[in-house]
């Protein structure tokens, strides 16, 4: 098979405005979007990627989850297929690009494919994962997550959002819940664009990022119990203020991240103060730890220290500390073969390129359980993302998803 011709490119002016199209649907208040999972928003989201498919002569299948898969058969039949894709669900704030970039830009590609004629040994599956977000519905990536067999279905249908709705309801509710059973499809390969989420690309003024790896993550829920009491007249020694163990354990995650540079990272993010009253000092502080690094050996050494040394820090002010993990992953590598297509692509392409690790978790890290798994990335402006002012150029978006069809043609065998 060769490979396919350096002047085959995506139509960027139709990937724009599907784009702009997608993102009429579910508008956020400052720009971005507001389209998360299982509300009316993703269903009319949902409702207008189906139609687009089918428009462009795929056929759909949706699983029990509501993953949707849209075919474009290949010429040998017993050929599994290759997929790419991402996720069209946003953040409460969300930008345009997160996730949509990789769902439509797979189907730029095959309309691409259709445009030039191209046939392919593989059939080729441009997928929508469900709730990658994870905003409305914890954990993250939880379709895929049920797909690669890390959660079960009826736990997924469970959870429950801050209005205490089931997330198996929601399904039904918005009419895309499907029958296919989740996880019964094999890959040959899967491919997914990104932005990128980070400053990295932009900065180095490259306009491809071959994603090598993904960081493993460690995110561990803290509870640090002192007494409430009043701000005035409690005096400072007998104090026992939750509030003073957040701020030492805020600079200890930090201390942490930094002595395991380069790529380690580390913050509390999620905060709850109780009972959360200008004049009363914190009885309660219930907070999230977050730990990644890409390397396996650096984010247990960062999570070990942190066992080690936290209770300490606490107890010497007078206050408790009760942990448990509420999320992980180890760091996954993906597939050397796929990661070497991506590369290559690129630079018959003549895009500049670097190698880079990916900060956030995406779909393709459960999937790369599965199949071999490549991640294409592009920048976004000043690295802002999970934001409604994320932004890309349209010659980022076309960069990507160029790279994206040529590394999938180089996967689904084109033939002549």
């Amino acid at each position: 098979m060769t490979a396919p011709a350096a002047n085959m490119r995506i139509n960027p002016d139709r990937l724009w405005d599907s784009l702009m199209d997608m993102a009429k649907i579910g508008p956020g208040v400052a720009g971005g979007n507001n389209r998360q999972t299982l509300t009316d928003e993703d269903g009319e989201g949902r409702h207008l990627f189906q139609r687009w498919c089918e428009e462009a002569g795929m056929t759909m299948g949706v699983d029990q989850i509501g993953n949707m898969f849209a075919t474009r058969p290949g010429e040998d039949p017993d050929a599994l297929p290759v997929y790419m894709g991402s996720h069209l669900d946003t953040q409460p704030t969300g930008g345009k690009y997160d996730g949509v970039l990789g769902v439509l830009g797979a189907l730029e590609a095959v309309r691409t494919m259709n445009d030039l004629g191209i046939r392919t040994k593989h059939p080729i599956v441009v997928v929508n994962w469900t709730n990658e977000e994870g905003t409305r519905f914890a954990p993250a990536m939880l379709a895929s997550g049920v797909f690669a067999g890390r959660h079960t279905l009826d736990w997924a249908y469970d959870r429950v959002d801050a209005k205490g709705k089931r997330f198996g309801d929601e399904l039904e509710r918005i009419g895309w819940k499907g029958e296919e059973e989740v996880g019964a499809r094999k890959m040959h390969a899967l491919f997914e664009l990104h932005i990128e989420q980070g400053p990295i690309l932009e900065a180095e003024g490259k306009e491809i990022g071959v994603v090598t790896h993904g960081q493993g993550l460690r995110w561990i829920e803290c509870t640090v119990t002192g007494k409430d009491s009043h701000t005035g007249s409690t005096p400072m020694p007998m104090r026992r203020n939750a509030g003073r163990g957040l701020a030492l354990l805020t600079e200890l995650v930090h201390e942490i991240a930094m002595k395991n540079q380069p790529g380690a990272v580390g913050a509390i993010g999620h905060i709850d103060v109780y009972p959360n009253s200008r004049n009363v000092i914190p009885g309660k502080v219930v907070f999230t730890v977050d730990f990644r690094s890409h390397l396996p050996e650096v984010l247990h050494a960062m999570e070990a220290e942190f066992y080690d040394r936290a209770p300490g820090l606490c107890e010497e002010i007078g206050v408790s500390l009760s942990t448990q993990v509420v999320g992980q992953f180890e760091p996954p590598a993906f597939d050397e073969g796929c990661v070497a297509k991506v590369r290559a692509a690129a630079e018959r392409l003549g895009y500049s390129h670097m190698d880079i690790v990916s900060g956030a978790g995406h779909d393709a890290c459960w999937i790369n359980d599965l199949a071999p798994t490549a991640m294409v990335m592009c920048p976004c402006v000043d690295g802002l993302s999970h934001n409604e002012a994320e932004e890309i150029s349209k010659d980022w978006a076309a960069a990507g998803t160029d790279v994206l069809l040529h590394a999938v043609l180089d996967a689904a065998e084109v033939v002549s």
